[in-house]
């Protein structure tokens, strides 16, 4: 990175959500709360899905993976901004903002991507139920779970083809609590005019394909449902569906208002952050786990196999006595 960029810039400076003191101890408590909820909710959901059989099978793999994802998207950088609430000034290295910029857009990408896999199992579950095992078989779920991935990738890499070489010789003052692509930008030395083009058509591209695919994904499917005029089907495809839709809203909505004008700074724009970083992969076990009969019934044998597991390890460790 530093052979490619003439910067004179070495770290930057992280303003954080709030200056206040007192407002910070409180994040600190609220964020440590929230990224502990984020580890142990979707290492759960990958623990369950991994250690029960009833739950081998292409919707819970996804599943899986997305907990994967959210768990990947809320490390990259909540650990630092907890730590940074404790510490002044916020600072982060040339190499350090970098790389969050890249993990950023390769997380949210291939999440992004994994949404439309997911809408693509709700289809075929619902849909096409009979040729469901036949048409979700392992190998597809494997290369949807690689293709969402390799697109992240692809994405992230080409957003940072350009940055990498901008030259940062001013200011170096990032208003928020991670490097973002369009405040960091804006402190480069030379006009960004047109990397501000480029960041609406790569971001723009990806985020507006993904939603219009989800959309369509979803009225195919309500509209098949209909058809059937089934009071059950149309309830179940509700149910299934709006917890779908909440997470794509979720997700969605931040990263377009953020990337739809990477010319303007808002003050919400860090605050939108927290979505796609913070309450997201939170609000994904949630959604996707709370609802599902399945998905409980596993979380419970695998708290009780816990728990058991710890009550015979402390009878063999206690000592017994004849009297």
């Amino acid at each position: 990175m530093d052979g490619t960029n003439t910067s004179m810039v070495t770290m930057f400076v992280l303003l954080g959500l709030t200056s206040s003191r007192e407002v910070q101890l409180t994040f600190f408590v609220i964020f440590s709360v929230f990224y502990l909820a984020i580890v142990l909710g979707n290492l759960l959901v990958i623990l369950a899905v991994a250690s029960d059989p009833r739950l081998h099978s292409p919707m819970y793999f996804l599943l899986a993976n997305l907990s994967f994802i959210d768990l990947c998207q809320a490390s990259f950088a909540t650990p630092k901004m907890i730590v940074d609430f404790l510490s002044e000034p916020k600072t982060i290295s040339y190499n350090g903002c970098i790389t969050q910029i890249f993990f950023l857009h390769l997380f949210t990408g291939s999440e992004q991507v994994f949404l439309v896999a997911m809408a693509y199992d709700r289809y075929v579950a619902i849909c096409q139920p009979l040729h469901y095992m036949t048409i979700m078989s392992w190998r597809k779920c494997v290369g949807l779970s690689l293709i969402s991935w390799v697109i992240g990738f692809i994405h992230s890499s080409s957003q940072l083809a350009f940055t990498i070489t901008l030259p940062f010789c001013g200011p170096n003052v990032v208003d928020s609590f991670l490097c973002d692509l369009p405040r960091v930008t804006k402190l480069a030395c030379v006009d960004s005019y047109i990397l501000g083009l480029f960041i609406i058509a790569d971001s723009g591209l990806l985020s507006t394909s993904c939603f219009v695919l989800l959309l369509f994904s979803y009225t195919v499917i309500l509209g098949s449902v209909w058809r059937r005029r089934s009071a059950a089907s149309m309830a179940k495809a509700r149910a299934t569906l709006s917890a779908h839709i909440t997470v794509v809203v979720l997700f969605f909505g931040p990263c377009v208002f953020i990337y739809l004008w990477p010319f303007t700074t808002y003050p919400v724009d860090k605050v939108l952050a927290v979505f796609y970083t913070v309450a997201t992969p939170i609000l994904n076990p949630i959604i996707y786990t709370l609802r599902n009969k399945d998905m409980k019934a596993a979380l419970k044998k695998l708290s009780s196999h816990h728990f058991s597991s710890k009550a015979c390890q402390g009878s063999r460790g206690r000592k017994t006595f004849p009297w």
